[in-house]
């Protein structure tokens, strides 16, 4: 397997770039995540994370952000280069680890679960977003211009 790395020009910091990624409304949700993507001006896909308090207390909300980049660094070459992703715990998934926790059960998600997820949800809001381009529109860097 080939060696990703995850360095901070790979991940998304301010408020400010979190909402434009969330504001472009290219989106996809499950069980499990929400991902929102953007396109960026880079060669290479970044990540930013959103990990709510009701998902439980640090400890829990640390692991749960490692497994997101985890699977996001795992994924990079299965994932569009030149987008940016927000991944959100969904808020399903906050909820029954809100019962788990109550139950003293530490039944949080596992690597290969959140990795699916997110491969998936990118395919599905890039789909989403690609569906809802108003027709004419100038091509995306990834595809090719009509030769004429």
């Amino acid at each position: 397997m080939k060696a990703y790395s995850f360095s901070k020009r790979k991940r998304l910091v301010s408020n400010r770039q979190f909402r434009a990624v969330i504001a472009r409304k290219m989106s996809a949700r499950d069980g499990l995540l929400a991902v929102c993507l953007a396109e960026n001006d880079c060669d290479y896909p970044r990540l930013g994370v959103s990990v709510g308090k009701s998902c439980g207390g640090a400890v829990v909300r640390n692991r749960l952000k490692r497994l997101l980049r985890e699977a996001f660094r795992q994924s990079q070459d299965r994932i569009r280069p030149g987008f940016d992703y927000v991944v959100m715990i969904s808020p399903q998934w906050s909820e029954r680890l809100g019962d788990n926790k109550a139950e003293g059960a530490s039944g949080g998600p596992t690597l290969e679960q959140v990795k699916a997820s997110f491969l998936g949800l990118a395919a599905a809001a890039f789909e989403k977003g690609r569906q809802s381009e108003p027709k004419g529109s100038p091509p995306r860097r990834d595809e090719k211009r009509p030769e004429k």
